[in-house]
């Protein structure tokens, strides 16, 4: 594109590839290390590791699989898509695949927090959504021994006239029924009617039809590790924007001669 080196630009995806497959990780910003993984991989000593290679671990492979970005377009596999595309395509294409790659990356960065830094994370995503105001005013963390399984408070609205009640599991197994049980009941004790729980993993499907039917006129919204990320995206929460492109066409308006 003229912006960045070639050399660079690969170095940058092989090492999105490699860590997405496991073999390397990122302790820290701006440094990486092998794996317990990658070293295994070394010892077999492959005569080349490239996406083929990289598909026998179903990281990568989780990674790779279509999904529907928020436009709407199904999102393809890259050896499917690099031939016949015109260059908006193409751009559309790259942004798909740089922001699945961020969501990959802000996830296990999540998992990496503190307990604590989750619940402030939680509260603090909220807040950017828009409720209740300023994060001073509208929310506040509660998560601690005692709390009756309520981590966040946050203001429905800037008045306070409701208020929204959080649970934060920073997880790697599913979350199921139980735990969506035992959330509703705390809620029950404090007189709440509305409830976000929000976990880096995922839900059981009894768990998601559970909260699909209120118990109580109690409301529950379900909130896994795949649209967390998407929402820190979305409202800017951990993430900075690093390039801004403009895409200019011709204004066919403007070459129009009066009469």
């Amino acid at each position: 594109s003229g912006k960045q080196r070639t050399f660079l630009n690969r170095i940058g995806w092989a090492r999105t590839y490699l860590g997405k497959a496991g073999l390397l990780e990122s302790p820290v910003r701006s440094k990486w290390q092998i794996t317990v993984r990658g070293k295994n991989v070394l010892q077999k000593n492959p005569k080349k590791i490239d996406v083929a290679y990289l598909e026998q671990f179903s990281e990568f492979n989780d990674f790779q699989s279509p999904k529907k970005v928020p436009d709407g377009h199904q999102v393809e596999k890259e050896n499917l898509v690099a031939q016949n595309q015109t260059p908006e395509e193409s751009i559309d294409y790259g942004y798909s695949q740089l922001k699945k790659a961020l969501i990959q990356d802000l996830l296990q960065q999540v998992k990496r927090c503190s307990p604590s830094f989750f619940e402030q994370l939680v509260v603090d995503l909220l807040v950017k959504m828009g409720y209740g105001g300023t994060a001073r005013d509208a929310a506040q963390v509660v998560g601690r021994s005692g709390d009756g399984g309520i981590d966040g408070i946050v203001k429905e609205d800037k008045l306070g006239l409701d208020v929204i009640y959080l649970q934060a599991k920073r997880w790697e197994g599913v979350v199921g029924r139980p735990e969506i049980q035992k959330f509703v009941g705390a809620l029950a004790g404090h007189g709440a009617r509305k409830g976000v729980f929000i976990t880096t993993s995922n839900f059981t499907h009894e768990a998601l039809d559970y909260a699909r039917n209120p118990v109580n006129n109690i409301k529950i919204v379900l909130i896994d590790g795949l649209q967390l990320s998407e929402l820190m995206i979305d409202h800017n929460l951990g993430v900075a924007t690093a390039r801004t492109i403009e895409v200019k066409r011709l204004d066919s308006d403007y070459f129009v001669e009066g009469e």
